[in-house]
């Protein structure tokens, strides 16, 4: 299966302008198939193909990669990792904090991170609201949170003075944008291509008003 796995992979990503080696390849589709493996037991993905599991889960973050400014992100809400743990494995420059508050969830996260060796990522089991970290992050990232209005006020103590809310939504979020608070302002709405998948998927970048 791995095999397919990677063969799937090493297409979507060439239909991008993403540059992944073959290690981090590697720990993509074993991260795939540690997923598919505890769904089973664990619930963590409505998606239950593997193959799709590839492009919905795997790339569906990856393309966010590009638009990472800085050292330190925070990834609230992150369920199984998604999609905090795809762009550890291709950023090992980085460091990012997987934050849930889902006991399952977390485990998964700290087994993955130890099947594959990842000295970059710290999973954390918490309500958002309830977490305070010993240093601000350069970015908050959430690809399936309720609303921006929640996101940004749940995750308000998190970023620094220059931080940013990185926000994946599938449709362009026109209503949850006009209610934004004011001491935040819309910095840019990128489109995000990914290949082989239906639907629209915007990266929402939302920056402290000056």
């Amino acid at each position: 299966m791995k095999e397919q796995l990677k063969n799937t992979l090493e297409r979507l990503l060439a239909q991008t302008e993403l540059t992944v080696s073959e290690e981090q390849i590697d720990q993509l589709v074993t991260l795939v198939t540690l997923l598919d493996k505890w769904n089973k037991a664990f619930n963590l993905t409505s998606v239950r193909d593997p193959q799709n599991m590839i492009g919905r889960h795997m790339v569906d973050s990856l393309v966010v990669s590009p638009y990472l400014q800085g050292q330190r992100f925070i990834d609230v809400g992150t369920g199984p990792g998604l999609p905090g743990l795809p762009l550890a494995i291709v950023n090992p420059d980085k460091q990012f904090v997987l934050l849930d508050s889902l006991g399952k969830r977390i485990r998964f996260i700290r087994m993955v991170i130890h099947q594959l060796g990842l000295t970059n990522v710290i999973a954390v089991q918490s309500r958002v609201e309830n977490y305070v970290p010993e240093q601000k992050f350069d970015a908050v990232l959430s690809r399936a949170f309720a609303s921006l209005d929640d996101m940004v006020s749940w995750c308000a103590h998190l970023p620094g003075p220059d931080g940013q809310f990185l926000a994946l939504k599938g449709q362009y979020p026109e209503q949850e944008l006009q209610s934004l608070p004011a001491h935040l302002a819309l910095d840019r709405v990128y489109p995000l291509s990914v290949p082989e998948q239906d639907g629209d998927r915007h990266l929402v970048v939302i920056k402290l008003a000056r």
